[in-house]
């Protein structure tokens, strides 16, 4: 038998016509759709259709793509995405074939559809340059794919769009037998510039990992490649750009609100500097950005990759995804906003589902951590208080200006004392756990309960639709 597995995100119109596909083909047991933060009623539509929805662990189409697996009851499985359209009933049939006759080990799609312009312009001529035998496949970045679970496991899923292109090559210098076939035509939904952007830079960092990985590329021009992509999302104008047409703003906190404890505390104790850090934490003698510098310093030498486990493996708080997820559906922007490394906050916006998130940059060279910071540019702000050169505040101040809207229009959540100008400045902001009076004192509403608290009080809210001035 056979499963179906389709990564979604805000595809209600499309997902319902890709399920009931699945099961008319009779050897397709289940058809699972994995949810990545959809807020258009997409996991509710997937589920009158039949599928077994489940809430993706991390957000992106290549994270998706792994749950399904694991979740899988059958070994064979198929890839579907969610937005297709015009599909051929004999898809499933042309795709799983090869593997019931045992002519291939993995089998990608192509179909009668000129090739798109993130293949075009970063996906061919990279191949063709670092994987010059994988160069004749038509569609390399297509997302329908045919595979056994049991060959599946042993190739890495990159958590982002990088994942087609990753398992593509992975698979091909596995030893795997390799199959393109030919599935009639198809139709996606248009891709904004800005996504194909997103994706353009995600096929091209995989890429450049995996000729690193195979021995075809220079290392330290793969890790400087990556560390300018990171720096470059790290200035305001690209944060600005993902806020989108929202009319409300929601910014949280990150430690202690979206995740259970510190991070810095977790970090600490996984790379045993325990000792060194209590020397700082929270001794606000120390100038913020002097307090940043020095923490920063002591994981001087820590690979980037412990950084992002360590926010992996970090407890989320009770509620964390769930109360991102609904005001999202509310209409909101929804970001992160700390004093922590952007290398974590990056990652916790994707387990939880935020739109942006805006933090520190520990900068990296070689995968390893140098010790030295950059201030988030989002943190300051013409307009800011002078006696905070780095604060919460001025990120709300940039946010408001890009969004068009008043403070009103603003939620805040926080629960240190460095959120205070944050949660004073506004429409509705809410102590989480506060750490200290003055704290809640600064806050419109206390909450000592779930994150989910905060949802009825949003609610509640009378929120205007005044312009900023």
């Amino acid at each position: 038998m056979i499963s179906v597995v389709i990564p979604v995100l805000n595809e209600s119109q499309t997902v319902q016509t890709v399920v009931r596909l699945a099961f008319r083909h009779p050897k397709v047991s289940e058809a699972i759709v994995v949810d990545d933060g959809s807020i258009d009623g997409t996991p509710e539509v997937a589920s009158q259709a039949g599928a077994r929805v489940l809430s993706s662990t991390f957000l992106g189409k290549g994270a998706s793509m792994e749950d399904g697996m694991w979740a899988a009851h059958n070994d064979v499985i198929l890839y579907l995405d969610g937005d297709l359209v015009g599909l051929d009933e004999e898809l499933i049939e042309r795709m799983i074939t090869p593997l019931i006759e045992n002519q291939a080990d993995f089998v990608k799609a192509k179909f009668s559809r000129s090739a798109g312009r993130v293949t075009m312009l970063t996906a061919r001529p990279l191949l063709r340059m670092f994987f010059p035998e994988l160069a004749s496949y038509e569609q390399p970045l297509g997302g329908i794919i045919a595979s056994r679970r049991s060959f599946l496991r042993r190739l890495q899923f990159e958590t982002d769009y990088g994942v087609d292109i990753g398992l593509f090559v992975d698979a091909a210098l596995a030893g795997g037998r390799l199959l393109e076939v030919d599935i009639g035509r198809i139709e996606h939904e248009s891709q904004s510039l800005e996504r194909l952007g997103d994706m353009a830079s995600q096929v091209v960092r995989t890429l450049f990992d995996r000729a690193t990985r195979y021995g075809r590329f220079n290392v330290s021009q793969v890790r400087e490649v990556e560390e300018v992509e990171r720096r470059t999302q790290a200035e305001v104008s690209v944060v600005l750009q993902k806020v989108g047409q929202a009319r409300r703003l929601a910014l949280f906190d990150m430690d202690r609100v979206l995740v259970s404890g510190r991070y810095i505390v977790q970090l600490a104790e996984r790379t045993n500097k325990t000792a060194e850090l209590s020397e700082f934490l929270d001794h606000y003698e120390l100038a913020p950005e002097e307090r940043c510098q020095r923490i920063a310093s002591l994981f001087t030498g820590v690979p980037q990759e412990v950084f992002r486990q360590t926010a992996r493996d970090i407890p989320l708080t009770a509620g964390a995804a769930d109360t991102v997820v609904r005001l999202r559906k509310a209409g909101f922007c929804v970001g992160i906003v700390t004093d922590s490394f952007a290398v974590a906050s990056e990652t916790i916006r994707r387990r939880v589902f935020a739109d942006f998130s805006i933090a520190h940059l520990m900068k990296f060279r070689g995968g390893i951590a140098t010790g030295r910071l950059m201030l988030s540019p989002a943190m300051s702000h013409p307009g800011g208080r002078q006696e905070h050169s780095s604060c919460k505040r001025n990120v709300m101040l940039h946010m408001m200006e890009r969004m068009g809207i008043a403070p009103e229009q603003v939620l805040a959540v926080g629960d240190g004392e460095n959120d205070i100008c944050m949660l004073r400045e506004a429409g509705i902001s809410i102590a989480f756990h506060p750490m200290t009076p003055r704290v809640g004192e600064a806050a419109r509403h206390t909450v000592t309960g779930s994150l989910t608290e905060v949802l009825p009080l949003v609610e509640q809210h009378n929120w205007g639709e005044a312009p900023a001035g």
